[in-house]
């Protein structure tokens, strides 16, 4: 007679969960109760079907990385290490790419039901997560390059991040020591509170601030992460106010796209107009001019996001938060003021 694991569980008069616990070897079982089932096992010479078996346990290591914004060539470099160090350590890795406008946790949520997940990690999205919404989340998990602008319990949640505010304070504060006074900011929804566009923009205001240049919204354009959104919003910005010398572009695309529209205005980088990027991938290093930047360690904070993630399944620390500095690049792309 065959039998299955439903068979033994129904004959043994206890639950499924208890014959595997038993064949497993693994979990609190009774002695009386394992004995019964080992019992009934070898009565029916019940061979567990070890391909379900592997499966199973297959399935249950599997880590996901959440992105919200894959096409972010800053990202593709993150998570070429992130999906190498996960593989390092025989775990399955998934990718899953989060829409605009869609909730990253909510969609982390249903994926921990769908591929009986180990652990996550998000990157890209928002900053309005609260409390309870992470408390939803039934396995470890990680946010790199977001955090949360709420008032959460550091314990319950981990995050590598770079201060967002303070690295957009460095550039725009580096424009101003050059002479620059009127500085064009582009960014992705920059007057939308709890997204990385706003954290840069806080950082963009803060240096003005500091030098007592008013805050000027008409020198602020919304685009997206792309060289073709950054060409326009930048020749939005220069047909509006040719008084601009400078543009502190929000991602390392937007600056390439912004630094082509400067061009076809004919106009002159850095003569005319100076810009500098943000992130640090290789294709700005290689426009011309090269672009200067603020970069991010992209590699370690990738490597550290693992670490931690995995430090949290094996429970060898509690939840951490590690803040990484920037840096900032100079290439040619920004020069002193006429007439400075």
């Amino acid at each position: 007679m065959d039998v299955n694991i439903k068979d033994i569980a129904r004959i043994s008069g206890v639950g499924i969960s208890t014959v595997s616990r038993v064949i497993n070897n693994k979990g609190l079982v009774s002695d009386a109760t394992r004995e019964k089932v080992l019992s009934v096992v070898k009565e029916y010479n019940y061979i567990p079907n070890s391909n379900a078996r592997n499966l199973k346990t297959t399935q249950s290591k599997n880590i996901a990385l959440m992105v919200k914004g894959i096409t972010n060539p800053f990202f593709s470099i993150m998570i070429k290490e992130i999906e190498r160090q996960v593989n390092l350590r025989g775990y399955p890795f998934l990718i899953h790419q989060v829409e605009d406008g869609t909730d990253e946790i909510n969609a982390a949520i249903q994926l921990v039901k769908e591929k009986n997940l180990s652990g996550i990690i998000f990157m890209g999205g928002t900053y309005n997560h609260s409390e309870e919404k992470f408390k939803q989340l039934t396995v470890p998990f990680v946010l790199t390059t977001i955090t949360t602008s709420q008032e959460v319990d550091p314990s319950i949640f981990s995050s590598v991040t770079i201060d967002e505010s303070k690295e957009a304070y460095k550039a725009t504060s580096y424009l101003l020591s050059l002479g620059h006074r009127n500085i064009g900011f582009l960014a992705k929804s920059p007057l939308l509170e709890d997204t990385t566009g706003s954290r840069r923009l806080l950082g963009y205001k803060m240096a003005l601030e500091e030098h007592n240049i008013p805050y000027n919204s008409g020198f602020v354009e919304d685009c997206e992460y792309s060289p073709s959104s950054g060409f326009n919003a930048a020749r939005r910005l220069l047909n509006r106010d040719r008084t601009v010398t400078a543009i502190f572009a929000a991602s390392d695309t937007i600056a390439i796209g912004a630094a082509k529209a400067v061009l076809t205005a004919g106009l002159s980088i850095p003569d005319d107009i100076s810009i500098i990027g943000f992130d640090g991938i290789e294709m700005a290093e290689y426009y011309h001019p090269a672009l200067d930047t603020i970069s991010q360690p992209g590699t370690e904070m990738a490597l550290s996001s693992v670490g931690v993630l995995f430090d949290l399944i094996t429970k060898h620390s509690a939840h951490q938060h590690i803040v990484y500095d920037a840096v900032l690049l100079k290439r040619g792309s920004c020069k002193m003021i006429k007439g400075r």
